[in-house]
């Protein structure tokens, strides 16, 4: 009779949660998905069909954590030198970042974030074929090459090269768990030996979680070069943790899954807005 009781409870329990899960996975048509625009700012609208839901709402705040944040730069009140930035290189063999990325990608990251820390920033754009000499004069340290391709036009006020280089990018940690309910489930069912234990024992038997997550570690190294010299000003070293993960529940028929982290891309960004930092900080 315990064992009756225990069971008809359970099921209750379970089913309770499944119907919250079904509640709360229901679009809801006046819950809004995006927050609301600053003053003057451009506002725009959600075509999604599950705009408002709580997957909808999950997934948002999952994109704003991971979304582009401008940095309050220490210095940025003053005026940095003129600079040019070059692409620099990727040191890590992993083949899935070497993919995705060139020396450009990083470069263009760089330029960027250096304009809004107020730096004087002469764009690669703009230089053309000059850019190639420049590149291969700082690389290998020629000063003669380097004095002659900086005496062209707006190269003279030229103060810093800078490069940004990938050292390191590898995952260094995985772990997953997860839960399958079939066996529980199959117990629950032998030993109740009732219509309601049985149907407890299916409930619980559907029941399927899971859990993956993985860390990486990426690298990046500044270096400053003198425009004239070619001889290093500074050099510093970031690292930054990335982790990716997935999620996944299954009750009764009814699913629910969910993945996400801090992609590649934005890593390298907030890389280079933290070098960017540790300049503006230290050097300017």
């Amino acid at each position: 009779m315990r064992t009756q009781r225990f069971v008809i409870s359970l099921f209750t329990v379970m089913l309770s949660l499944l119907m919250a899960g079904c509640m709360e996975t229901a679009p809801k048509a006046t819950a809004e998905s995006q927050p609301a625009p600053a003053s003057g700012a451009p506002a725009f609208g959600n075509p999604s069909p599950t705009a408002g839901s709580s997957t909808s709402a999950k997934a948002n705040a999952a994109a704003d954590a991971a979304a582009y944040k401008e940095v309050e730069y220490k210095n940025i009140k003053k005026k940095g030198p003129a600079l040019i930035v070059i692409p620099g290189d990727i040191k890590s063999a992993h083949a899935t970042f070497t993919q995705k990325f060139s020396p450009n990608n990083i470069a263009d990251f760089g330029e960027l974030e250096l304009s809004q820390a107020n730096f004087t920033v002469l764009e690669r754009a703009n230089l053309g074929h000059l850019l190639n000499e420049i590149t291969l004069a700082y690389n290998l340290g020629n000063v003669a090459a380097a004095r002659k391709t900086m005496q062209v036009g707006k190269l003279k006020t030229t103060k810093w090269i800078v490069k940004f280089d990938i050292l390191k990018a590898e995952q260094i940690a995985s772990n997953t768990k997860g839960f399958d309910g079939r066996a529980v489930g199959g117990l629950i069912s032998s030993l109740s030996g009732s219509r309601a234990g049985s149907a407890t024992g299916q409930v619980v038997g559907s029941v399927q979680t899971g859990e993956a997550s993985g860390v990486w570690l990426v690298g990046m190294r500044y270096k400053i070069m003198n425009a004239n010299t070619t001889e290093q000003v500074a050099q510093g070293y970031k690292e930054l943790k990335m982790e990716v993960g997935a999620t996944s529940t299954s009750v009764m028929g009814v699913s629910e899954s969910a993945k996400g982290g801090v992609g590649l891309d934005t890593m390298v960004q907030r890389l280079v807005q933290t070098a960017v930092w540790d300049i503006d900080a230290k050097y300017k």
